[in-house]
């Protein structure tokens, strides 16, 4: 499906806002998958809400591209510019964390540079920047109970750690359209995700000058595996049922 550039005004805008809407709403589903299989209620409840966010954020970015179901619902794989961190599956609540962890961090320092400038995304960049420090709290919370907790709880908070951390570098490859300085992004989040790991007890994996930060290429189409199942899945029904409504 060709993307035009829609509200937003210029192709350039377009893309950016595709990029950081597939974010939002590749991650909204993931986090949706925890409905009916959270830890405890409390948990259900405040991934939901992280979810809904999430999906918010993806509604207003995608309607600056186009018809936000078309969208979402209608595009093929190989269309999608989200990066690869957010399409990882689920696995365990701790590899959840991690990935919430890694992602709302670099979410709140973008935003927070979107919305300090008056470039056509600082509105919805000042709305989100409040919504997503919760997300970042959230997991922080819950990485420090699961890194400094029992034996089981930080190894399985380490091991997610190191599996997740190959798809971070992807989130400061430049995106056209987003006047961002992705050089202090990288280093502010590497900063306080550092800072976090440490109090959690837990060992930073390795970096990117010792060949464990592997950029990927999700923004350009290109994705893992995990991501065509779940595709298929959150495409069900709109593709099953055509034109139905509620």
């Amino acid at each position: 499906m060709p993307v035009s550039a829609g509200t937003a005004g210029t192709a350039v805008i377009a893309e950016a806002a595709l990029a950081l809407g597939d974010d939002a709403l590749v991650l909204s589903h993931r986090l949706g998958e925890w409905a009916g299989h959270a830890p405890v209620l409390e948990e259900e409840v405040a991934l939901a809400n992280i979810a809904l966010d999430l999906l918010g954020q993806a509604r207003v970015l995608l309607s600056l591209v186009g018809d936000e179901d078309e969208l979402a619902y209608l595009r093929e794989e190989r269309a999608f510019r989200n990066t690869q961190l957010v399409e990882q599956p689920n696995g365990d609540f701790a590899h959840t964390i991690a990935r919430q962890l890694y992602f709302s961090t670099y979410q709140r320092l973008l935003h927070t540079q979107l919305a300090a400038g008056d470039g056509p995304l600082s509105g919805l960049a000042a709305k989100a920047v409040k919504e997503v420090a919760y997300h970042q709290d959230h997991a922080e919370h819950w990485t420090l109970r699961l890194g400094d907790g029992t034996p089981e709880s930080h190894d399985r908070m380490q091991r997610a750690c190191d599996a997740l951390w190959r798809f971070t570098g992807e989130l400061f490859q430049p995106v056209e359209g987003l006047d961002v300085d992705h050089e202090t992004l990288r280093t502010a989040w590497l900063e306080s995700v550092t800072a976090v790991l440490d109090k959690a007890t837990l060992t930073v994996p390795s970096g990117p000058h010792t060949g464990g930060w592997r950029a990927g290429a999700g923004r350009q189409g290109l994705h893992t595996e995990p991501f065509g199942r779940m595709l298929a899945e959150m495409q069900h029904l709109h593709r099953s049922h055509p034109g139905a409504t509620w």
